[in-house]
């Protein structure tokens, strides 16, 4: 298993993860845990980058380690743990820091678009979380980052530190690359079509979430916002709602778009939508009763996160060692 190659992801427990989390990010997660090294963190530190509750974050961490593990990600093939029960994450991204350059984290589009939106509430970490990313990454001699279109530019931003870091000390990191899925890559909101489906969202009408219970689901999807006109065709251009709604339906049901259109041509949105339900419903409600097994157990969760940080530390230490002897920090 050592000599596979490493492929490294996060998700903030922050929030309400959704099935575009999923689509988009664990089911890929699954497949990749056959062929790599699969280290999945809960990037507890880059949730604080807004104010959280404090215990609505515990909560939150192993809500999202509940989800991991329910969607499929094997702890015996896959390590799975909390970022701040890893010190060296902070540790080498105050190492990184020394080396990064105020303007460009200024340029970073997601700081520029918060600053914007939350002037008052924007903090160092916000700013700094770039920096902090890369530090994740680097910190295992990532291969592979799976990332969606809005992490592409801070993918390219640890990918410019790494060439950084090797220039002025040395060989020491390998370049990351990242793996962007197509399919599901942009589940769009519920609510809005233009906007992709957030599980920071205020409307709870936005997205699906993985915990959302399947009554609620059935009445978001009827009441999610489709377009005008009653044709239930694939047209990102005109008819973004329905689009989106097919995508979902196609992605969790196995089926082509082009074979759905054929099923559903002359239908009404309505039946549609009723169809739609019943596929989110069948495949949430399997998913769910395993986090109610492991909600009854959190020890267990517990354990397997302790597990997991143990096993990413004696990586990172390693990594640790070889960089504080490169810096100069070793005497």
């Amino acid at each position: 298993m050592n000599n596979k190659e490493i492929v490294f992801s996060a998700m903030a427990p922050s929030g309400n993860l959704h099935i575009g989390n999923y689509l988009g990010a664990l089911k890929q997660w699954m497949e990749l845990q056959e062929g790599h090294r699969l280290i999945c963190c809960i990037a507890d530190y880059h949730a604080m980058t807004v104010f959280q509750q404090p215990q609505k974050l515990r909560e939150k961490i192993l809500e999202v380690a509940m989800i991991y593990l329910a969607a499929g990600i094997d702890p015996k093939k896959s390590i799975i743990f909390v970022q701040s029960d890893v010190p060296e994450h902070t540790e080498l991204a105050w190492i990184l820091n020394t080396i990064t350059k105020i303007p460009e984290l200024e340029l970073m589009t997601q700081f520029k678009d918060k600053a914007k939106r939350f002037r008052k509430l924007v903090n160092i970490g916000l700013f700094d979380y770039p920096v902090l990313m890369a530090a994740d990454i680097l910190l295992y001699k990532t291969k592979f980052v799976p990332v969606g279109e809005d992490q592409k530019q801070h993918l390219e931003f640890s990918r410019e530190m790494t060439r950084r870091f090797n220039k002025i000390y040395g060989e020491t990191f390998i370049i990351p690359e990242p793996l962007i899925r197509k399919e599901g890559a942009r589940i769009m909101g519920l609510d809005n079509p233009d906007k992709k489906m957030s599980k920071s969202a205020k409307n709870p009408y936005n997205y699906l979430a993985l915990t959302d219970e399947l009554n609620v689901i059935r009445d978001k999807i009827k009441k999610a916002i489709t377009d005008s006109g009653s044709d239930i065709i694939y047209d990102l251009k005109n008819k973004k709602g329905i689009s989106n709604l097919l995508a979902i339906y196609s992605l969790l049901f196995g089926k082509s778009i082009k074979d759905l259109e054929k099923k559903y041509k002359g239908k009404k949105y309505a039946e549609f939508k009723n169809d739609l339900a019943d596929v989110v419903i069948d495949f949430f409600a399997p998913f769910q009763k395993k986090i109610k097994k492991l909600k009854n157990n959190p020890n267990q969760v517990r354990e397997i996160l302790k597990t997991g940080a143990e096993r990413a530390r004696i990586i990172a230490q390693t990594t640790m060692e070889e960089i504080k002897e490169k810096v100069g920090l070793y005497y």
